[in-house]
């Protein structure tokens, strides 16, 4: 499968946190599978696996399609919009 990339990738990209945490799943007291961080603000979210899904919820309301994987050593970005992973 080939990865393409996507108009809605942002031109400067955010710095993934050194420690990433859905800060609105820790304000719940609640717990995530996985993290994702938005490239449009750096807004790090809850995955789509965990019950809040926070980062797609963030990239429907804020109109920020690109996301990126916050795991250790994963460097894919998901653009929502497209509905695929992209660059």
């Amino acid at each position: 499968m080939t990865i393409r990339g996507c108009e809605h990738i942002p031109a400067t990209l955010p710095e993934l946190p050194a420690q990433p945490r859905c800060d609105a799943c820790v304000a719940m007291g609640d717990a995530w599978v996985h993290l994702r961080m938005c490239l449009h603000c750096g807004s790090v979210g809850c995955c789509d696996d965990s019950k809040n899904r926070h980062a797609s919820r963030h990239a429907r309301n804020a109109q920020h399609p690109v996301m990126r994987s916050a795991a250790p050593g994963e460097r894919w970005l998901w653009c929502f919009a497209d509905e695929r992973q992209v660059g």
